[in-house]
């Protein structure tokens, strides 16, 4: 592989006649693009927790339930499930950039129109912005594989993906930290509505940009493919492609549905760890909104470090079995160490615990995503991502929902328990997956060749 010069230009026999595979070259546009995406799905997810990560605040202003809010979070896993197979779709017949278009705009509408909901009697306005960015997010978080193999080389798409996962995780660990900061818990509602319009002002400011970036910036793919694997996908003739036979073929797959399966229980656990995390913090140490968004923060922020050091690692060693089961088990750990901690009355310890936990659950969803794409190599990638992603927003509606009704009657403990069943689960279940490479198994064999 040459890079911006030159190329790979290696005879093979087709049909008796020599004939020249497509040349394999890496673009230097390929870091801007996947920086564009990754800040724009950090807009979009930090719209995600803005209102759970402060939920007695808008409990107090809205005049509604605990419960109520929370279905602000979880209308993005709802929305999700019905809009992902138009949304893989669309990215399979249209490509990235109508795909990063339709997203960001619709992130930046969600935005402006929650500028609609700043008296207490206008919680249904609310209510559709933030579905609107629901509907937002089926249009990027099928996206961080798929950019990673459309636009990196082999031996850099692990740790592309781990980037464009990155700005998704940062936008959860803003969306912890910056409410609590901006919007303080106070008891005059228009001193709230004020608060709360410099918070949606600023949001709504950022994701316009970051629409006309996309506008700017996001390129259908490169000139040439960056890698042999690519190569073979793009001199597929279209007519050879059916996106419905694709989806029944994943569907046969045990070990992609093995992985769908634990992937779902071990993000799952986290939506609703991320959700519910003002109502467990608050629990157990009253007043302290500021440090409760700040504990979510350092479960994130540990994530991305998480994340990006397990990019890394598969890019060098390609051992994704052996990576994946190791960084499960210790989310599992993670997990139990963080529920029996939580109600000791040492914040400093839950700090460090959700730290821990942080790095090893949120460290995990690059890991999913480049597994998934090596298992299910060469169907799509959007395909593969939006399935294990409506896995994941199947067992987060149910986790946090089971979760929250178990804190309600019993204790934080009690509902953290059940989450650690769930990762024990899928502890087990991943330690069942074959190691079945196919897409690296491509790159060796092209090189061979």
């Amino acid at each position: 592989i040459q890079q911006d010069s030159g190329g790979v230009q290696e005879p093979v026999a087709t049909g008796g006649a020599v004939a020249a595979p497509p040349e394999v070259r890496l673009s230097w546009r390929r870091w801007p693009v996947v920086l564009v995406f990754s800040s724009y799905s950090l807009c979009n997810a930090f719209q995600w927790i803005q209102y759970g990560s402060i939920n007695n605040v808008f409990v107090h202003f809205y005049g509604v339930s605990s419960f109520d809010i929370d279905w602000l979070s979880m209308s993005y896993m709802i929305v999700y499930i019905p809009l992902l197979f138009p949304a893989a779709w669309l990215l399979d017949r249209r490509g990235l950039r109508l795909v990063a278009l339709v997203g960001s705009a619709l992130n930046a509408l969600g935005a402006w129109v929650k500028l609609g909901s700043l008296k207490p009697h206008l919680f249904p306005v609310t209510v559709l912005g933030q579905v609107i960015c629901s509907v937002a997010q089926a249009f990027i978080l099928g996206m961080p594989s798929h950019i990673a193999s459309v636009w990196f080389g082999s031996h850099e798409v692990s740790t592309a993906c781990s980037i464009a996962v990155f700005g998704n995780q940062l936008g959860i660990a803003l969306g912890f930290l910056v409410p609590p900061v901006l919007v303080p818990n106070v008891e005059d509602v228009e001193k709230l509505a004020y608060h709360i319009s410099i918070m949606f002002f600023m949001t709504a400011g950022v994701a316009t940009a970051l629409f006309i970036l996309v506008i700017i910036v996001f390129k259908e793919k490169p000139l040439h493919p960056p890698s042999r694997a690519q190569a073979l996908i793009q001199s597929r003739p279209p007519e050879d492609y059916s996106y419905v036979q694709s989806i029944l073929r994943l569907l046969r797959n045990i070990n992609f549905l093995l992985l769908m399966v634990t992937y779902g229980l071990n993000t799952g656990c986290f939506y609703s760890l991320s959700t519910l995390l003002n109502r467990m913090v608050i629990r157990h140490y009253p007043g302290e909104e500021v440090n409760a968004g700040r504990i979510g923060l350092t479960i994130v922020l540990s994530g991305m470090v998480g994340a990006l050091i397990s990019g890394i690692w598969l890019d060098r060693t390609k051992t994704y079995k052996q990576t994946t089961v190791a960084v499960y088990m210790m989310s599992l750990v993670g997990m139990i160490v963080f529920t029996f901690t939580l109600s000791l009355g040492h914040l400093w310890v839950v700090f460090v615990t959700a730290g821990v936990l942080g790095f090893f659950m949120t460290g995990y969803l690059p890991l999913g995503f480049e597994f998934a794409v090596e298992l299910t190599y060469p169907e799509s990638e959007g395909t593969s991502s939006g399935l294990i992603n409506v896995s994941a927003q199947v067992f987060g509606i149910a986790f946090t929902i089971g979760n929250g009704k178990i804190m309600d009657h019993f204790e934080t403990k009690a509902g953290n328990l059940f989450l650690c069943s769930f990762l024990f689960l899928g502890t087990v279940l991943t330690a069942f997956i074959k190691a079945d490479l196919r897409r690296q198994q491509a790159n060796t064999d092209n090189e061979q060749t």
